[in-house]
C-alpha cells in the first residue's frame, strides 16, 4: 500500500503540473540561473548482524547545485536543477561502528509558485519529482573483530525518484532586482527502495540496507540571476 500511495503521489504530481504549465498564460517571459549550496541531513533505515532494522545517527551531508528556471509569470515558474549531495548514516551494531555513505546526482523537475517574482522579496514554493542517480557509496566499519566486520554488504540501485518540496525566500540586490538572494528549505522524500538485493551472497553475510527509502532535509543558500 504505500509503495502504491508513493507511485500515485508522484503520477498525480506530474499530471498536475503538465496541466498547470498547459494553463498558464505567458505574461512575463523571464529565465533564471543560479547555484546554490545545500547541507543536507539525510536518514534511510539500515540492518543489523542479528537482522533487526534500525534508524542509524544521521550525519551532516554537503550539497551543491545549480538551478535553471524560466518564470511564465511574477507568480508561476517552472525550474529543473542539477545537485550533488552526500547522505551518510552512522549506527553500532554490538561493539561494531558502522558508518554508511552515500553519494548522488539529483535531478527535480519543480513547479515554482510565488508572491510576486519582480519584487524585493519573494516568498516561493516549489514542489515537484526527483530522479537520483547514485555515483558511488562507501561503508566505513571500526570495533570489534575482522570476521564482524566484513560480514556487511552495501549493495545499491544506480537510480532513484523521488518527491521533491521545499519554500524560500529570495531578496532583490541590484536595482533592477535581477540579481537574487535565495534562503530556504528543501525536502526530499525517496519512493522506491534503494537497495539491490539481487546478488548473492553466502550465509554468513547480510545486507546493510533492506527495502530502505531515503529522506532528506535541507537548508540552501544560494544567488540567481534574471534574464
Amino acid at each position: 500500500m504505500k509503495y502504491f500511495n508513493s507511485r500515485t503521489i508522484l503520477s498525480i504530481t506530474i499530471i498536475a503540473l503538465i496541466i498547470l504549465l498547459c494553463e498558464i498564460k505567458v505574461d512575463a517571459q523571464k529565465a533564471e540561473f543560479g547555484l546554490r549550496f545545500m547541507p543536507t541531513f539525510s536518514n534511510f533505515d539500515v540492518k543489523t548482524s542479528s537482522g533487526g532494522t534500525v534508524s542509524g545517527e544521521a550525519n551532516l551531508g554537503m550539497g551543491f547545485g545549480a538551478l535553471l528556471g524560466f518564470n511564465f509569470s511574477d507568480h508561476v515558474g517552472i525550474q529543473g536543477e542539477v545537485i550533488y549531495s552526500s547522505a551518510s548514516q552512522k549506527y553500532k551494531d554490538v561493539d561494531v561502528e558502522r558508518k554508511v555513505q552515500l553519494r548522488y546526482v539529483n535531478i527535480p523537475l519543480l513547479l515554482s509558485l510565488n508572491t510576486n517574482k519582480s519584487k524585493a522579496v519573494n516568498l516561493n514554493i516549489v514542489a515537484g519529482p526527483q530522479i537520483g542517480i547514485n555515483v558511488g557509496s562507501s561503508l566505513k566499519v571500526s570495533g570489534g573483530d575482522i570476521t564482524t566486520n566484513s560480514n556487511g554488504v552495501l549493495s545499491i540501485r544506480k537510480g532513484d525518484i523521488g518527491f521533491a518540496y521545499g519554500a524560500g525566500l529570495d531578496f532583490g540586490l541590484n536595482p533592477s532586482r535581477t540579481l537574487r538572494l535565495g534562503l530556504g528549505y528543501r525536502g526530499v522524500i525517496g519512493m522506491f527502495d534503494i537497495s539491490d538485493n539481487s546478488n548473492n551472497i553466502t550465509t554468513d553475510r547480510f545486507y546493510i540496507l533492506d527495502r530502505s527509502h531515503i529522506k532528506s532535509h535541507a537548508a540552501y543558500i544560494g544567488l540567481s540571476f534574471l534574464f
